[in-house]
């Protein structure tokens, strides 16, 4: 079951869809994206228990707004966690998964919530080689103000990380991923409840590039934190520990 929903902050109006019934699952797509490339991942998530709901972030989709700053999409980001029922998991790609950090900075929103998933992404990319890496794939223009102030937070998110008490999920994707393994290494560092797979057949875009992968990798995870009864496959994932 799919249902289309909006949220109204004030300054912007967010579209989004809830597929599914059970403890919810809120994601949140990289720049550029919109909502419905969580739909094959949102339906393997139904038919594993779980009820998710995707915001087209602000300035993307059906959304209103612009998108030039981590602080307005990590205020929304509170928004809607305290629009749903919780406690909520957040999966977070790309910019979603720094706008989800910065968000849980609150420790309002982090009580409302249960667990973080990064997808490809991890809070303190070294600037220059991300920068490069968004150059490449033609994303710096179209969000020249949003990428500086991104790449200008990574100290504070990585200390939000390390902070908060919620177990985190990081989702790696293979060849075509700008993370490297010591990216990942500074998380696991900062962190005591940090658990990393690969799936080498994505590259940064994991669920437009694998979706049942990475259901069935949130799935297992979300039933082993506790966040719902429903046996899932882990999807063969490697963990990098």
């Amino acid at each position: 079951m799919r249902t289309e929903i909006s949220l109204d902050l004030g300054e912007v109006t967010l579209r989004g869809t809830v597929t599914g019934a059970g403890p919810t699952v809120l994601l949140l797509h990289a720049g550029g994206e919109r909502r419905e490339v969580w739909t094959p991942v949102a339906a393997v998530l139904a038919r594993n228990g779980f009820r998710s709901v995707a915001f087209d972030l602000r300035g993307h989709g059906d959304s209103s707004g612009r998108a030039t700053t981590l602080r307005a999409l990590a205020d929304d980001v509170a928004g809607m966690i305290a629009s749903q029922p919780a406690p909520v998991v957040l999966v977070g790609a790309s910019v979603g998964g720094l706008a989800a950090i910065a968000a849980l900075a609150d420790p309002a929103v982090a009580a409302r919530a249960s667990g973080l998933v990064l997808v490809d992404v991890v809070p303190d990319l070294e600037p220059g080689r991300a920068r490069s890496w968004l150059d490449f794939h033609g994303l710096t223009g179209r969000y020249t103000r949003l990428v500086d102030d991104v790449l200008g937070s990574g100290p504070a998110l990585l200390a939000t990380a390390g902070v908060v008490d919620l177990p985190i999920l990081v989702v790696h994707g293979g060849q075509g991923s700008p993370l490297r393994d010591a990216d990942v290494g500074r998380l696991r560092a900062a962190g005591r409840q940090v658990t990393v797979v690969r799936v080498p057949s994505a590259g940064h875009l994991v669920a437009r590039d694998a979706p049942d992968h990475l259901a069935d990798l949130v799935s297992g995870w979300l039933c082993g934190i506790g966040h719902g009864a429903v046996s899932a496959s882990g999807g063969g994932g490697q963990d990098l520990r």
